[in-house]
């Protein structure tokens, strides 16, 4: 699926996702997109059949070709300033002159047209047209909208847990040994199959175990970047003593709340923890 590599990221579903998974910066409480955070964590839909990708492919680089064109033709006009009008076209507010010459300059209408376009192509990626219908065209798709509609924000609700129950599947089965590559050709070029693991393999935590003491008592672990390693984590943490998600989170550096969830749910699908109230336990 190397086309979602690059695509997806620019379409409303996205959009969700990282300000949900991502950090806040400055007094403004802006969105800090994180790589690790926002990117990696992304679930990205099972390959649609090609001419749906081929569809999201002429979209997303038709949407490219459109702000590239129209900066170069006006070096004044910046993607900030685009994204602005779009968002107060989408909202129905009058636009200040300054406004309706970034209007004009960047074709701001059509750039609504295509982002319209790929975010109904998307949500019918993932099979998710009911949403579609809800979502597409309102504001706040491509910058944050405090105030929204309670029909909206319902609907964005629903976008996100659908989006944190495909994690929760993505990461059960990578639980298990299962990577869907999004550009194997890179992150996988030996093309080998990473075999299932075992429960036992699972139940491995001797890697956490070795923490030197002094480390664990400097400050906080550093999340792990590799699924197994991140399951054993949890499993460690968790044979300590019954925690909450959030508190479980808190022991690592940064606090990768989205990521520790997700590792609990596959976990608790595999019957290796439980919940009890809001904490979780290794299964007995």
């Amino acid at each position: 699926m190397p086309y979602l590599f690059a695509r997806l990221i620019s379409s409303r579903l996205h959009v969700v996702w990282a300000l949900a998974a991502g950090g806040r910066l400055g007094v403004g409480n802006d969105p800090r997109y994180n790589k690790t955070r926002c990117f990696e964590t992304f679930p990205f839909p099972d390959a649609p059949p090609p001419e749906q990708q081929a569809q999201i492919r002429d979209l997303a680089e038709r949407l490219d070709t459109h702000r590239k064109r129209q900066q170069a033709k006006h070096p004044e006009l910046t993607l900030t300033g685009m994204y602005n009008v779009l968002e107060k076209l989408r909202a129905d507010e009058p636009l200040s002159t300054k406004e309706k010459t970034t209007h004009g300059q960047g074709l701001v209408s059509l750039l609504r047209e295509l982002h319209d376009e790929l975010d109904r192509a998307v949500f019918a990626a993932y099979g998710w047209g009911d949403l579609a219908e809800q979502l597409v065209g309102k504001p706040g798709a491509t910058t944050p909208l405090p105030d929204k509609p309670e029909a909206q924000t319902e609907a964005e609700e629903e976008l996100l847990c659908r989006l944190v129950a495909l994690n929760s599947e993505r990461a059960a089965e990578e639980a298990r040994g299962h990577v869907r590559w999004l550009r194997p050709e890179y992150q996988n070029p030996s093309a080998a199959v990473a075999p299932e693991l075992s429960k036992a393999e699972l139940d491995d935590t001797t890697d956490f175990e070795s923490v030197p003491a002094a480390a664990a008592a400097t400050g906080k672990l550093t999340w792990p970047k590799q699924m197994r390693e991140q399951v054993a984590a949890v499993r460690h943490a968790l044979s300590q003593s019954p925690l909450p998600a959030d508190a479980l989170a808190a022991q690592f550096k940064r606090s990768p709340k989205v990521a520790v969830q997700a590792v609990l749910d596959a976990l608790e699908e595999l019957g290796m923890v439980q919940q009890d109230a809001d904490q979780y336990r290794l299964a007995s």
